[in-house]
């Protein structure tokens, strides 16, 4: 690394001021002010519905430009209960439950897309923003690498490209907001799902939806789950078996997870100052040391 001594200090004073900044500007917008956008887009995922094909797998690579060699035909898959990792938004995991009958449930997970998300509420510099389309967006672009987003994260969701030495970024599903900011455009898993288990839609209309099958069917669980966990989320999901055999975590609560940190995080100066300014200086060398290889530093030593 061509850094001096003194680029190094300055830069990491920079950055942590910049960090420090951010944070507070996070402090007015994240949670005290933000408590979700009204008539935002979701889907409602139909558990009795998924067969289990993968479909949605194969269309989130597509979308995304995911190489991770995904076989929908591959059975073995089935044989671990998955989560998202840097290459897969979006997986699909098979489940035996007791109430099931014999029957397996197929259940696809990727990011909730929470109306107040956790992972925007304890990113130190604004890396998430939760659209009015409901869509939560990542830039990697201004993210430090701190990672508390994926200790916020209620669900497990967000994973980081630890392989990546120069360019490491959080990654998670992205609702095709690319595709849902336009007229008429849907996720690519919604488009691509044969059995009509993905449906997209405004939220409040989804729900709708949920009440009147699980009215019109007893044999449906009378939850839509997503409705109210955390505060409500974009992605809700209907059952006729009870979502805690099927890996949903049922003890959440209804109050938004931002609501119940907030004022433990932005008071630990540990994690409001020195933290910041620390993550944020390393980060940046680590995010410059391939251009810095190529002599545009030319403090002294």
């Amino acid at each position: 690394m061509n850094s001096s001594r003194r680029g190094f200090l300055k830069m990491l004073a920079g950055a942590g001021v910049g960090a420090a900044a951010a944070g507070k500007a996070g402090d007015a917008l994240a949670v005290e002010d933000f408590t979700g956008w009204p008539d935002t887009y979701g889907v409602l995922v139909d558990v009795s519905k998924c067969i289990g094909c993968r479909s949605c797998e194969g269309a989130c690579n597509d979308v995304n430009n995911l190489k991770n060699g995904v076989d929908p035909t591959d059975q073995s898959v089935f044989e671990t209960e998955r989560r998202s990792d840097y290459n897969v938004y979006t997986f699909v995991n098979r489940y035996m439950p007791e109430a099931g009958g014999g029957q397996p449930v197929f259940v696809k997970r990727q990011c909730m897309h929470c109306a107040e998300p956790a992972c925007f509420a304890a990113c130190l510099c604004k890396a998430f923003t939760k659209t009015p389309e409901g869509a939560v967006v990542y830039d990697a672009d201004v993210c430090i690498g701190c990672r508390y987003c994926m200790q916020a994260c209620p669900f497990y969701i967000p994973a980081y490209t630890y392989q990546s030495a120069f360019d490491p970024k959080v990654t998670k599903c992205t609702f095709c907001f690319d595709r849902i900011s336009k007229d008429g455009g849907i996720p690519g898993c919604v488009e691509i799902c044969p059995t009509g288990a993905l449906t997209f839609g405004r939220r409040e209309e989804l729900i709708t939806i949920a009440r009147k099958r699980i009215f019109a069917d007893s044999d449906y669980i009378d939850h839509i789950y997503g409705e109210r966990e955390v505060g409500g989320t974009s992605w809700m999901y209907i059952s006729k078996v009870p979502f805690e055999q099927l890996g949903f975590k049922t003890n959440l609560g209804s109050t938004p997870i931002p609501r119940l940190t907030y004022g433990f995080l932005w008071t630990l100066p540990i994690l409001h100052i020195t933290l910041p300014v620390l993550l944020a200086g390393i980060y940046s060398i680590t995010r410059k040391r391939e251009g810095g290889a190529h002599g545009a530093d030319g403090g002294e030593g």
